[in-house]
This record gives structure tokens, sequence and C-alpha cells, in this order.
């Protein structure tokens, strides 16, 4: 039974997002939008995604499917470690938002997916030092003012000016 127990609280699978297209997270997703400081001021971390991966050859914060019993921020932190190799013990989370959701169940797709964008400092405001996983074909250290400038996942392009409201008392 506990295997049942695990393979069910496990958060990969699709859900329903806007106008029925797939979201990936059975229970909703969350990303990590890390903030450092650099020469050029301060910096987030970003992920080019994979072609492979749900909006693949896009730019977005690290991130992924929330499991049956985690928080938005215990999601953030664990999926950026997986797919970063950062240190979580160099993290420090200043908040979250929902930043796009929650949608109706459609076609057999359960509903209620949501994604929460979890703002959080490395704990002594430096780079971290990063290593991708097989989801990333590059991880880089943006200027907050130039991340216009990427091919960026939809969702996260529509929420940043939102994203920036929030951060605008750390910067």
């Amino acid at each position: 039974m506990a295997g049942r127990e695990a393979l069910h609280a496990n958060g990969d699978g699709w859900a329903a997002g806007p106008g029925g297209v797939r979201m990936w997270g059975r229970y909703g997703a969350a990303g990590l939008f890390l903030l450092a400081r650099n020469s050029s001021g301060p910096v987030v971390l970003m992920q080019h995604r994979a072609a492979w991966t749900n909006f693949g050859d896009t730019w977005g914060i690290p991130g992924g499917a929330r499991d049956l019993h985690e928080s938005a921020e215990e999601a953030a932190v664990r999926e950026t470690v997986e797919e970063c190799a950062i240190d979580p013990n160099h993290v420090s989370v200043v908040g979250a938002e929902v930043t796009a959701g929650p949608f109706e169940a459609v076609a057999g797709l359960p509903g209620g997916w949501t994604y929460t964008t979890v703002i959080a400092q490395t704990s002594d405001g430096n780079t971290l030092a990063t290593t991708a996983n097989e989801e990333s074909k590059e991880l880089r250290w943006v200027p907050v003012d130039q991340l216009e400038e990427l091919q960026l996942i939809a969702p996260f392009r529509q929420a940043l000016p939102r994203i920036r409201q929030l951060i605008e008392p750390l910067i």
C-alpha cells in the first residue's frame, strides 16, 4: 500500500490549463525566482529549458510539479535543487504568489491547477554555482532588467510585471 500511496502523491502528470491546454503537475506547479547580485546589479537564475520538456526551448525560472503533500515553497526549492544542483541551505524564501490559474477541469484532466512563483534570495546575496540537469539547455544568472530580452515561457512573460512589483523592495 505504501508504494501505491507514494505513486499517488507524486505530482508528475498532466492537469487542465487555460482553454484545456495540458499543464504539467497534477497538483499544480511552482518555480523559484532566485535573486542575487553581481557586478551588473540584481540578477535572477534563469533556465533555458530542453526541447523535450513542457514549454521547451524557452526561458523560465527553475521549477516543476508539486507533489501532493508539498507546499509551493517546498516544491520550488526541491525542483531547483534537482534542475540546478544548488545548495538549498543558501536559499532564503521571502514570499510566494499564484501567478497562473486555477483552471477548470476539462476532457478528463483534473482542474484546479495553479502555478506559484516563489520569490527567494541567496543567503549571502551572491550568485550560486549551478550545474544543469537533462531538463536544461543552459542555466544563467540574468540581470533583472534584461529578462524581456530572452524568449520567455509565455505565462512567465505575462506574470513578469506582477513579479517585478513583488521584488521591487528586494532590489
